[in-house]
C-alpha cells in the first residue's frame, strides 16, 4: 500500500493521512455498519503486509506506536480475518497482512449464571465483541510458561479472545475434577459441556 509523502495532514488517529492506516480507514469508512463485516464473503487482492501489530495484550500498534482512539480499534477488528498464511484486514477492494502475537482479542469482562451443567458463561472483549461459551463459541486451554494456563474464546471464525490474568484465576475458580477417559480430569462445565483444563491443580499459575 503506498504511502504518501511527508507533507501529508494529521488524521483523527494522530497518523499522516494518506498512509496505509488512513486509506484502510476510508475504505471501511464505506463499509461501516452494525457487527463485524461480511469478510468471509470477500476475496479482494492481497496487497501485502502493514506495519500494524496486536500485541499479547490485545493492544493495536501502528508504525510502533498505539493506536489511541478505541472507536478506530473496534473499526478494524470488523474487518479481521485469519486466513491459513496470516491475519488479514478485509475490505471489499484489498487484503493487507498485520502481525498478531496471540490472540487478536483480549476477555477482559466475565459474566457467569448458574453452576455446573446448567452453568452459562458470557464474556466481554476488549472491542466489545459479546459471546456466551457454547457450541459456536468454545473455550479451549494451552499449557502456559511455568505450569500456567492460557485460556480462550472464540469469538468468530477463526478468532479467539485470550482471558486476561484476573479472569484466568476467576475461570479456574470454577473448575472441577471429573473421572473422563479413565482419569481424574480438571476442567470447568458450561452449558452442558465439560473443557478440560491442561493444570495438575485448579490453583496453578495463570500465565
Amino acid at each position: 500500500m503506498a504511502q504518501d509523502g511527508p507533507d501529508s495532514t494529521r488524521n483523527p488517529s494522530g497518523q499522516p493521512s494518506g498512509d496505509a492506516l488512513s486509506r484502510l480507514s476510508a475504505a471501511l469508512g464505506a463499509v461501516k455498519g452494525r457487527g463485524p463485516a461480511p469478510v468471509e464473503r470477500w476475496n479482494p487482492a492481497y496487497c501485502g503486509e502493514i506495519d500494524m501489530r496486536i500485541d499479547a495484550e490485545g493492544t493495536w500498534f501502528y508504525m510502533g506506536t498505539p493506536i489511541g482512539r478505541p472507536a478506530l480499534v473496534k473499526l478494524f477488528s470488523t474487518v479481521l480475518r485469519r486466513d491459513p498464511e496470516r491475519f488479514v484486514l478485509v475490505t471489499p477492494v484489498e487484503r493487507v497482512g498485520i502481525a498478531v502475537a496471540d490472540a487478536p482479542f483480549a476477555a477482559v469482562e466475565m459474566a457467569v449464571a448458574g453452576a455446573g451443567e446448567a452453568r452459562s458463561i458470557a464474556f466481554r472483549t476488549n472491542v466489545d465483541d459479546l459471546v456466551q461459551v457454547g457450541p459456536g463459541h468454545p473455550l479451549r486451554f494451552e499449557a502456559g510458561p511455568g505450569g500456567g494456563v492460557k485460556p480462550y474464546v472464540r469469538v468468530r471464525g477463526d478468532l479467539w479472545a485470550r482471558l486476561t490474568r484476573a479472569l484466568t484465576y476467576d475461570l479456574l475458580d470454577l473448575g472441577e475434577e471429573r473421572d473422563l477417559d479413565g482419569g481424574r480430569t480438571f476442567g470447568v462445565a458450561v452449558s452442558g459441556a465439560f473443557y478440560p483444563i491442561p493444570v495438575p491443580e485448579a490453583d496453578g499459575a495463570a500465565a
